[in-house]
This record gives structure tokens, C-alpha cells and sequence, in this order.
């Protein structure tokens, strides 16, 4: 008896067609490039501080909560942190520079700036210490470097210490004007007395948006046209959401969050969510450094 054996052929199907990993690898170069992209975007810090304490004389200013003394940075650190940045060639911006040459982009960047690296240095609460302990060191780097440093203020005026009531813990409006007068601040809103913005009622928050803006206004008569002041804000405790930013659109150009990113102005999405780096007094002046040549190199090519 003769056995014939067929032959069968074994037909092998790879686990992924050629589409499939075609579409893999594309995906997954993009996903690459985006992210590289995004890692390699020109970038600005823009820094958080409070008040500044002088270690020389810690009472002057004292902030009872223990949160905000947390916050507060030594004078003497600072100091060191503003002689580098002057010693090194940064373009110290305003709200409105970084509004009108990086988020709008609607105005070129000036001559004077190429070569130099943006950072904005912002500092909340209106506390008298960015008065009575930042001031003197301005003035003395202006001398030394020949450069003017400005710092953005995000103020609370109901918090302002009134006329004929002198206050160590608070600036006053008089405070304000002079230190503007000098060139060295730039005065923007905070909310009218540091509250929640979430937390509140929109009658409330309408109140809290509307009112810091005019009280600063009519804080800096004469200074300045009154659209030049206060026209952007920075959330307390960096809280906001959607209602937020809809009632902050109405009065407000931009508006600064609390946390701890660096902003990349080419990604941005929303300029009612630029981020900023928080300080405190943990962080060195060499941690301020670090953070600070995270900067690009304004070029005009």
C-alpha cells in the first residue's frame, strides 16, 4: 500500500502590516518633533516674589502670617540675583513689553535689545519692603551698570497704607508714585483686596476686578494716561478659572498665574494663563540664576 502525503504551503502573516507601522513610525517622528520643539521654545522666567526682608534689620516690615514670611526673600540674596542679571545684559520687561513684543507680537523688538535676554522680576501683595528695601539697591545698580531695572508690581489697593497713616507692613500710594517717578516699577493689579477670585460671588469678583483698577488709576493721576496703569493682573494665590477669566478679559489684558513654570510664549494658548515662577526663601541666588539662563538671546535674524 502506497501513502501520498499532500504538501501544504505555510502561509506566515506578520502580527503588523506595512500601513500599520508606517503610520507607527510617523506618528511617532512627529510626536518627537513636537516635543523637542516644545522643550527648545525660546522661553522667558517670569518670577514671583513677595516681600524682601533685610537681614540686617529682620523686624522693619515684619509680616505676621507664616506663610507670607515663608515667602519673602533676603534683600542680600536679591541683591546678588540683580547684580548678575546687570552684570550679564538682561532686558528687565514690563507686563505691556511682554504683551506687545512676545504674546501679541504686534510691535518689533527695538535695536537696544538684540543681545539681550528677557526676564520679568514681579513681586505681589504691596508690601512697604519693595519699597523701603528694593529702592535703595535700584538705584545703586542704575549707578554701577548704567542700566534702569524695573519690576513689575501686582498690587492690592485696599490693602494700601491710607494718607496720614504711615505703615510698615503696606506701601502707600505715595510709595507707588515715587518709586514710578524713579522709572523702577510698573504698577499692575493684584485684586482690590487679595481675595479668591473662585471663592467669591461674581458680584464680587466684578467688584475685585473693577475696583483695583480704578483706585490704581486714580492712585497715579498725573503719572501717566490712566490706560497705562493697571492693565493686567495677576490672580491671588494664582487661583482663576473659566468665570475668572471671562470677568478679567473685561478690564484686563493678560492675566499671571502662581505656578512654578516658565513661560514658553510660542506655545501659549491663553494669555489669561501666563505662567510664573514662584520664589521664596529657600531659593539661593544661585537657584535664581539657574532659573534665570533658561532665557533665550534676542536675536532679530
Amino acid at each position: 500500500m502506497t501513502f501520498k502525503f499532500k504538501r501544504q504551503k505555510l502561509k506566515f502573516k506578520p502580527p503588523f502590516n506595512l500601513q500599520f507601522i508606517a503610520l507607527y513610525l510617523t506618528v511617532f517622528f512627529l510626536t518627537t518633533i513636537l516635543l523637542l520643539s516644545y522643550i527648545n521654545a525660546p522661553r522667558i522666567p517670569i518670577l514671583g516674589f513677595h516681600g524682601i526682608v533685610d537681614l540686617n534689620n529682620p523686624t522693619f516690615g515684619i509680616i505676621q502670617n507664616p506663610i507670607a514670611q515663608k515667602m519673602s526673600y533676603p534683600m542680600q540674596d536679591l541683591e546678588k540675583f540683580l547684580e548678575y542679571l546687570a552684570r550679564n545684559n538682561y532686558w528687565f520687561l514690563s507686563t505691556q513689553d511682554l504683551d506687545d513684543f512676545f504674546i501679541e507680537r504686534h510691535r518689533d523688538i527695538p535695536q537696544k535689545y538684540v543681545g539681550k535676554k528677557p526676564i520679568m522680576l514681579s513681586f505681589d501683595d504691596s508690601y512697604k519692603t519693595v519699597y523701603t528695601n528694593i529702592i535703595p539697591v535700584l538705584e545703586r545698580l542704575e549707578k554701577e551698570f548704567n542700566q534702569k531695572i524695573k519690576i513689575v508690581l501686582f498690587i492690592n489697593p485696599g490693602t494700601l497704607a491710607k494718607s496720614g497713616h504711615p505703615s510698615t507692613t503696606y506701601l502707600s500710594c505715595e510709595d507707588l508714585r515715587t518709586g514710578f517717578e524713579k522709572g523702577f516699577y510698573d504698577i499692575e493689579s493684584h485684586g482690590q483686596n487679595h481675595k479668591d477670585l473662585v471663592k467669591i460671588t461674581v458680584t464680587e469678583l466684578n467688584e475685585e476686578l473693577a475696583q483695583a483698577q480704578v483706585q490704581l488709576r486714580e492712585c497715579m493721576a498725573g503719572l501717566a494716561p490712566a490706560q497705562e496703569i493697571a492693565r493686567h493682573i495677576a490672580y491671588p494665590y494664582g487661583s482663576m478659572n473659566h468665570l475668572v477669566e471671562t470677568y478679567a478679559a473685561k478690564y484686563y489684558q493678560s492675566g499671571y498665574l502662581y505656578n512654578s513654570k516658565i513661560l514658553r510664549f510660542r506655545w501659549l494658548q491663553d494669555k489669561y494663563r501666563i505662567s510664573r515662577l514662584t520664589v521664596n526663601r529657600a531659593k539661593s541666588p544661585e537657584r535664581l540664576i539657574q532659573m534665570a539662563t533658561r532665557s533665550f538671546t534676542i536675536s532679530l535674524h
